[in-house]
């Protein structure tokens, strides 16, 4: 059926997919609201009830709401963190300046109604409503991790056993976990929701597994069956756009249980009796950061189906921003790199197109004389083709090709946290933000626009070319909410197109005048 669209409809398919595929992301992973965190935390938990091992018969009960108390505060070089008296990590603000919410203030990456890192909860209803309760104890109040790593025990007496929680929490945000349970009692351990700060709408929320033959499964908010088990585990990230809280273990023992809560969210915990030892960290998907505490904890940072482009896309990037210093110029060179590698392609798509339209007043020709016989149009067609060298998906594969590696780049600029903060020029002072005066957007579809004008086309059918004019605005109306770092990909993509048009339409000039004087010299 492809075969018999004309370039302009396919070129037209192409486009619109693209253009649904934003209008679906932003429908399906819609912002949820940010909750604050307070040093004083209202919980109202749910709790496993008993026999949660068993998927049939699993329900999440209700603790008893309650005010829990912070008891210990923890301060690293990059965080600063507290304990409440239920022995998780109740508070977790990130230093940098840069880490702020609309308001101006330093965010926390834990909502305080949800699991947090480091909760357990028992399968024996009875002994989780005690756990609830009953205050740990706490080695010492005050933690200063800020320049080596320093410890913290957490003790919790449940009349015939007891739990004991040792902490070392590292300056990076990271820190291992050892708890030691000494009873037969079945527990589940958290490394907390995934945090709540990214309210946009590019989004996916959920839960990211590294399974034993090293796959990865994601299990998206709504997404989760319910009661589901996942042996010999060995990351568990929680995450968001830019923050994960995760538990990691190199000797794969995590059994790893995941739920829904009343709002489908996924929950994740790792099920243990007995002793329970990981490693765990909450902060940034910062690429540097996470590869300096574990290299396999980057797979964290995960880009969907177009992973593969992806991965070495963001790789270039950062290596482009170590020599140029600014994120800003790095994506530009980014972008004129790739089209210089995709030049080849490109070139042979736009001679064809200049081709296609030499040959438009033919094909018009073929059609009004065949008018009514498809099979004596397309057969005349392809042979006028055939005869000039034309190609009609000459035009069109150029852009199917190029839609992977922008969907590609789409991810890396949207989920890049290293971009979270960072100046280009002027007015840009941020580019995971959109611009604040709308100048790239507007530039962008002005070069759109100007990059159509001089893109030779051969439209027969007036509906199409009044569709295609339109494209510039709504590509402008779609890209004003966007990050500034991808507008600003599009927009310098869109120069390197106009430059790239403006050269093969001046060879493509000079090769038809050199055709028309030689035949003029034959006559």
């Amino acid at each position: 059926m492809l075969d018999k669209l004309s370039t302009q409809k396919r070129l037209i398919i192409a486009t619109v997919i693209s253009v649904l595929f934003f209008i679906a992301y932003d429908a399906l992973f819609a912002p949820k609201p940010l909750i604050d965190t307070n040093k004083t935390v209202e919980q109202n938990q749910s709790a496993p009830a008993t026999n949660l091992a068993n998927p049939t018969t699993d329900k999440a009960a209700i603790a008893p709401k309650q005010i829990s108390k912070n008891i210990a505060t923890i301060e690293g070089a990059t965080y600063s963190a507290t304990i409440d008296e239920l022995g998780r990590i109740s508070n977790f603000t990130l230093k940098d300046s840069k880490f702020k919410n609309e308001n101006g203030e330093q965010i926390s990456l834990l909502k305080p109604s949800s699991p947090l890192p480091l909760e357990i909860r028992f399968s024996d209803t009875a002994i989780n409503e005690k756990a609830f309760k009953i205050a740990y104890t706490v080695s010492s109040d005050k933690i200063d991790a800020t320049k080596s790593p320093a410890n913290i025990t957490l003790t919790q007496n449940l009349d015939s056993f007891s739990v004991v929680k040792n902490l070392t929490f590292h300056p990076d945000g990271s820190y291992d976990i050892d708890v030691k349970v000494n009873s037969n009692h079945e527990y589940f351990i958290t490394a907390g929701f995934r945090p709540i700060v990214a309210v946009d709408g590019y989004t996916v929320h959920g839960v990211l597994l590294r399974k034993e033959d090293d796959s990865l499964e994601i299990i998206e908010d709504g997404d989760a069956k319910g009661n589901e088990i996942f042996r010999s585990v060995d990351l568990l990230a929680n995450s968001d756009r830019y923050y994960t809280t995760l538990f990691y273990d190199n000797k794969r023992s995590m059994e790893v249980f995941i739920q829904n809560d009343a709002d489908e969210n996924t929950l994740s915990f790792a099920r243990n009796i007995g002793n329970f030892s990981a490693k765990g960290y909450i902060g940034p998907k910062d690429y540097k950061t996470l590869k300096a505490i574990e290299p396999s904890l980057v797979d964290t940072i995960e880009y969907g189906w177009f992973t593969f482009i992806a991965k070495p896309a963001f790789l270039l990037l950062d290596w482009l921003y170590s020599f140029i210093g600014n994120w800003g110029f790095a994506i530009v060179a980014l972008t004129i790199i790739i089209r210089i590698v995709l030049f080849p392609l490109t070139y042979k798509g736009m001679v064809s197109m200049n081709k296609l339209k030499e040959l438009a007043p033919r094909m018009k020709e073929i059609q009004t004389k065949y008018k009514g016989d498809p099979q004596k149009i397309n057969a005349h067609v392809m042979e006028l083709y055939r005869k000039h060298g034309a190609n009609p998906m000459g035009g069109c594969l150029p852009i199917l090709i190029q839609i992977p590696i922008f969907f590609a780049i789409y991810r890396v600029l949207l989920n890049a946290i290293e971009l979270k903060g960072a100046e280009w020029i002027l007015w840009i002072n941020d580019l995971a933000e959109l611009d604040p005066y709308f100048i790239l957007p507007i530039l962008m579809g002005i070069t759109m626009y100007i990059q159509q004008h001089i893109t030779p086309t051969n439209f027969t059918d007036p509906m199409q070319e009044k569709i295609m004019k339109f494209l510039p605005l709504i590509f402008t109306f779609f890209f004003i909410t966007f990050p500034a770092g991808l507008t600003l990909y599009w927009f310098i993509n869109n120069l390197c197109s106009i430059a790239q048009q403006m050269v093969v339409n001046k060879i493509f000039a000079r090769h038809k005048a050199q055709e028309i004087a030689e035949k003029r010299h034959e006559h």
